[in-house]
């Protein structure tokens, strides 16, 4: 049987299951909305370390630490990782990732990341090269301010359209098979759904103790890849309208491969675009005949409360899309609020140097469908 579907999609031949998640990010995160959620909150967004670069790796390695806290029978059976960031040559996954010394797939799809390394995961997994693998992403705002605007000591003004950088990373071991074994957590904060969350958020580097019932295996089902759309933008500023187009492509393509309607999926859920990249979101799909606003949400919106935090149009970045994913809606699925969602993170395809050249900024979106099981 065939697993292409359409122009685009993949239709994997059984579901891939998500057997673990988990989440580490910076003081701000923890002090947002979902602080509460997330694995590891650190306390200080060096943790420990001398340059905003070599705290990106330790978020990055401390999101794969926890990853294997909670599942220790797999570090032995991963295959292969797939890791990537926002920084040159990548050198927050290298350095971060080096002491785990599992054969590495390097990805950049800037913060599509975390979407184009579940697909590729899940289609290894899938394809029987691999019986379990590790996808990772991270970002940093200090050192992704560093990389392609300025240095956080030039003090520049942000617009209202900017979108600031997560610091955090999210880490996910993908399976041919479910957790036959796993233990049943207490609930701490007594809540069953994530959104109901009551417990004080306060940042520390202690992990969380809100910890939702898993009552259903996750697992990945299908996947579209997306295209690099340029509709000719060029200010590194409003990445949400950089983004949309892209998201707004990959959407109606899988839509049109798979022939659903939006209402298929519980959540069509975007990487980081904002407030201002959503309007431009909806806007273009309805041109196209798709109306997803009763059921789109953006990781980026989320993760911050923006007007209290400052963080303008909302949150962005490789670990935006990635720490969502592990604390916020995974949850969401394994708890049986949700039965399906359309995960797409997005990504802004500009360096510094095709910055200063005066270059657009492409975009891409690549889309995960995520189902309990």
């Amino acid at each position: 049987m065939s697993k292409q579907v359409g122009m685009s999609s993949t239709q994997l031949t059984k579901p891939i299951y998500i057997r673990e998640w988990a989440s580490a990010v910076g003081k701000k995160e923890g002090e947002g909305p979902l602080g509460q959620l997330f694995d590891f909150v650190g306390g200080d967004d060096l943790l420990g370390n001398k340059t905003w670069e070599e705290a990106e790796s330790a978020f990055q390695k401390k999101a794969v630490s926890l990853l294997f806290e909670k599942d220790n029978e797999a570090y032995n059976r991963v295959r292969f990782i797939l890791a990537g960031d926002l920084l040159g040559q990548e050198i927050a996954s290298s350095f971060g990732l080096k002491d785990f010394r599992f054969p590495m797939f390097g990805l950049y799809g800037a913060c599509s990341t975390c979407g184009e390394s579940l697909s590729l995961g899940s289609m290894l997994v899938d394809g029987g090269f691999a019986e379990q693998v590790v996808c990772v992403t991270s970002s940093h705002f200090a050192s992704a301010e560093k990389e392609f605007r300025y240095p956080l000591d030039y003090g520049s003004q942000r617009p209202p359209c900017s979108t600031w950088t997560v610091t955090g990373s999210g880490a996910y071991l993908l399976s041919r098979e479910k957790h036959e074994n796993r233990a049943q957590t207490p609930k701490d904060c007594g809540k069953n759904n994530p959104g109901d969350c009551a417990m004080e958020s306060i940042a520390s580097d202690l992990p969380r103790k809100c910890v939702i019932e898993r009552k259903y295996e996750v697992a990945i089902t299908a996947v579209t890849t997306g295209k690099i759309i340029d509709y000719g933008i060029k200010d590194s500023m409003n990445m949400g309208a950089c983004m949309a187009p892209a998201a707004c492509d990959t959407i109606y393509r899988h839509l049109k491969d798979f022939e659903r309607e939006p209402e298929y999926y519980d959540k069509i859920i975007t990487g980081d675009l904002g407030t201002v990249g959503q309007t431009v979101l909806l806007d273009l799909l309805k041109q196209k005949g798709f109306d997803i606003s009763e059921r789109h949400m953006d990781c980026g919106i989320e993760i911050f409360n923006s007007e209290e935090q400052g963080t303008n149009a909302g949150g962005s970045g490789c670990g935006c899309a990635a720490s969502v994913l592990a604390a916020y809606l995974l949850p969401r699925l394994a708890s049986g609020e949700w039965k399906r969602i359309l995960f797409l993170p997005t990504g802004a395809l500009l360096s510094k140097v095709s910055f200063n050249e005066g270059k657009s900024i492409p975009g891409i979106a690549h889309a995960v469908v995520i189902e309990r099981m």
